[in-house]
């Protein structure tokens, strides 16, 4: 009788323990609506210009700009999603075989990045200090699918694409609720890559410098 009287103590002890446990989740839920209903996640938005440089075994060069909109969480967190425009110009082999390209090739293209932002501030809101930025995404080449690359050509419309960022923010206002960033990035885009009849899967890798401006 007393395993009984014993097992039955312990069952209302986990009972009580799980609904303190769900209450706490519940109520810090609450608390972060609560938080943003009221205004504490203050909006933010940034227009970003970048240019890349292809390096590795497959170069194309990407000018581009873009726009992100999101939410302040806290001085040192950002979240917001993104939509830009990229010129995309790549180059061809002197001794790559034109019947290998498809007639509807090129070595320009447009392509639109679709994307998630993260963005970590290392330092102060009101003085210099350093950035993280990371964009992770989708990129959609606009038009033909096919851009000549070396001795092929990539093809597809849409690219898994990653793009971090280092740099310096700098404040332009008292509050620190604008800026202007100034970093280096790198972006890579997943792509298939037909090369004298084969397909193989590949990469796009290019080093550059990023300007944006944080409202």
């Amino acid at each position: 009788m007393k395993k009984i009287y014993l097992t039955l103590f312990l069952a209302i002890i986990g009972i009580f323990n799980s609904s303190a446990q769900y209450y706490s989740i519940v109520n810090q839920a609450a608390n972060m609506l609560q938080t943003a209903v009221m205004g504490g996640f203050m909006y933010r938005g940034y227009v970003d210009v970048s240019y890349t440089g292809g390096v590795g075994n497959l170069q194309a060069n990407f000018a581009g700009v873009s726009t992100v909109q999101g939410l302040q969480y806290a001085n040192w967190l950002f979240m917001g999603a993104g939509l830009g425009v990229d010129l995309v110009t790549s180059k061809t082999s002197e001794s790559a075989n034109p019947w290998n390209y498809d007639r509807q090739t090129r070595t320009t293209g447009v392509m639109i990045p679709l994307f998630t932002d993260f963005r970590f501030n290392i330092g102060g809101n009101t003085s210099p200090s350093f950035f993280i930025d990371i964009k992770a995404g989708g990129s959609f080449l606009i038009g033909k699918n096919y851009l000549a690359i070396e001795n092929g050509y990539i093809n597809g419309s849409e690219y898994f694409m990653l793009k971090p960022s280092i740099g310096l923010r700098i404040p332009t206002s008292k509050s620190g609720k604008r800026s202007m960033n100034i970093g280096v990035t790198y972006q890579l885009l997943t792509c298939n890559y037909w090369w004298y009849n084969n397909n193989n899967s590949g990469t796009l890798n290019s080093i550059g410098a990023t300007v944006s401006y944080q409202w």
